[in-house]
């Protein structure tokens, strides 16, 4: 079954997500299949802090994620 889940990145106390399609016997972190946006929790005030491809979204939920 595919997914659409977070990812983490960044370093320890620094927090960084990427929303991932992913198979869903995969890791958190692990083998995904596309990334389709990210979400930083301490950006700045005036930075970007989420960016998400709908259209790319609406495509995987079309097919079950």
């Amino acid at each position: 079954m595919v997914v659409i889940r977070l990812s983490r990145g960044g370093s320890k106390n620094r927090p960084f997500y990427n929303v991932v399609v992913a198979d869903s016997r995969n890791r958190r972190d692990g083998r995904f299949i596309e990334r389709v946006g990210f979400y930083n929790p301490l950006a700045v005030e005036g930075a970007e802090s989420l960016r998400i491809a709908l259209d790319r979204v609406t495509h995987w939920q079309d097919k079950g994620a």
